[in-house]
Formats: structure tokens, sequence, C-alpha cells
């Protein structure tokens, strides 16, 4: 089989594993806070990076940035933060729906950070996106009355910032360094403030919030696989798979229907990011050849 064939199921099953996760949070989210759950994932992220950690130290907590590691940071925390607050507010579909309003904020925040260009296609490419953005809010219908169709934009925002960070840093750290520092003090963000939002799990709760650390460790893991595995342009559409994952989860979990704002609205992100992914392959095999 083709590697990127390969590749494409690997980035199926991230994609699948991740909106279980994210179903999962938003079950867990009526007996525990926000924090609790994202610090039982970074325990599990933790185990997970810890053997390559251990293996490279000291040199794995060596920087040479620290201010941009802790852009990062910030970024990572505010994403996993109001990722599961987003869930507990809106309907499943809605809220993944607008976290992927990321792709335009990193295409931004590239041009001014990283110098990268942004041509005129990609320029409507961002624009097209923001309007998906704002068809999914409903302005004037409860986007802006209800403030909390901006939580998982203010997450996009913060994961963009995280991945921009990390094309800088990746240019002079160590993936262990990354990693590392990644476990480390997102848990610690997350942590301290359990001493007072602290709430002791029953033994089911405990499944929920343990087996959602092992599969968002396990997503992470399989999305790494295939994207070493496949290329970027090929996986990078299947995360849109998400949608249809949500859509699935909603309904038969929760009994949640999108309705016609989130579907235009996914269809014209969808659309626009596709056209982007399709834009910079198309600029990559010119390079090539």
């Amino acid at each position: 089989m083709p590697q990127n064939i390969q590749a494409i199921y690997w980035a199926l099953l991230a994609t699948a594993l991740f909106a279980g996760v994210i179903a999962m949070a938003k079950l867990a989210v009526v007996d525990y806070h926000v924090l609790q759950i994202v610090f039982f994932r970074q325990i599990f992220v933790l185990l997970s990076a810890l053997p390559t950690v251990i293996k490279t130290f000291p040199h794995s907590l060596r920087t040479k940035h620290p201010s941009l590691h802790a852009l990062r940071l910030t970024g990572a925390f505010v994403a996993l933060t109001t990722g599961v607050w987003a869930v507990a507010v809106l309907p499943l579909t809605t809220a993944i729906t607008l976290t992927f309003a990321k792709v335009f904020f990193v295409a931004l925040l590239a041009l001014w950070f990283l110098g990268e260009p942004v041509g005129r296609h990609r320029q409507l490419a961002v624009l097209a996106g923001f309007i998906g953005v704002l068809v999914v809010m409903r302005p004037g219908q409860g986007g802006f009355v209800d403030l909390n169709a901006l939580i998982p934009v203010v997450g996009a925002l913060g994961a963009a910032t995280a991945v921009t960070s990390v094309r800088r840093l990746s240019q002079t750290e160590s993936t262990a360094t990354l990693l590392a520092y990644q476990a480390l003090f997102v848990g610690v963000m997350a942590g301290v403030p359990l001493f007072w939002l602290w709430e002791t799990p029953d033994w089911s709760g405990l499944l929920l919030l343990v087996s959602m650390g092992v599969l968002a460790t396990a997503a992470q893991w399989v999305g790494v696989r295939a994207l070493r595995m496949g290329e970027a342009s090929v996986i990078g559409p299947i995360e849109y798979m998400k949608l249809i994952y949500a859509a699935i989860l909603g309904f038969a979990l929760f009994g949640e229907l999108p309705d016609r704002y989130t579907i235009l609205g996914a269809v014209i992100i969808v659309g626009s990011s596709g056209y982007m992914m399709m834009r910079e392959a198309r600029a990559k095999h010119r390079l090539r050849a």
C-alpha cells in the first residue's frame, strides 16, 4: 500500500480519537472543572514524553528562547482550556467548526512574525474563512449576544500562536525540549489552581478522565505517525473529518443536530482552507520541479 494511503488511514484514526476525546470532555465537564480535565490529559502526555525527556536530560530543558516558549505555552494552554470550555456551552459540531479558524490565524501570524509571504489567493482564502466563521457565529442572532461563540475562536487564536511559535522554535530547539516544556508547564498551569478547584472523582469519573488522557495521547502519537508517513498536503484536509465525527457523536450522545448556519459556515471554512492547502501543494511541486 502506498505510504500516502497508509497515512490517510492513520490520519482518519487520529481525527476519530480526537473527536472522541472532545465528546468525552463534554460529558466530563458536567462534573469536573475545565482545568482538572486538562490536568489529567497533560499527565498522560507527560508520561508518553518522559522517556525522551529523561534520555536527553538536562539538554531537554535547555532553551535559547525562554520568552518564545512562554508565548507558545500560553497559546497552548488557552487552546486546551477553551477547547473543553467551548463544548460545555456550545453544540459539539459548532464548537469544532469554530476551532478551524486556527488555519486562518496561522496564515496571518506567519505573515507578521515569520515573514512568510501571503499572496492574493491566500488573502482571499483567509477572508472567506473568516466569513465562514461569522456565518457559524450568526452575528445578530445570538453569535455576539451570547459570547459563548467567541470561546472556540479565542482558542483557535491560542492554537495558532502555539503553532507559529513552534515553527520558529523548531529551527533551534530539539523535539525533546518542545515535548518537555509542553508536558511540564501546561500541566503546572492547569494543576496549581486545582488546590481550590479539585473535585475528587468517583470510580466512573476517574475512568472517564483517565480514558480521555490515554485517548488524547494516543491520538497525538497516531497523528504524528500519519504526518511522518504522508505528505502534509494529503494529510491536512483529513482533519476536517472531525466535523463528520462530531456531528455523529453529537447526535448519538447529546441529541444535537447542526443547524443550517453551522453547515453553511463549515462548508465555507473547509472550502477556503482546502483551497489554501491546494495552492501550497502546487507551489511546493513547482519548487521541486
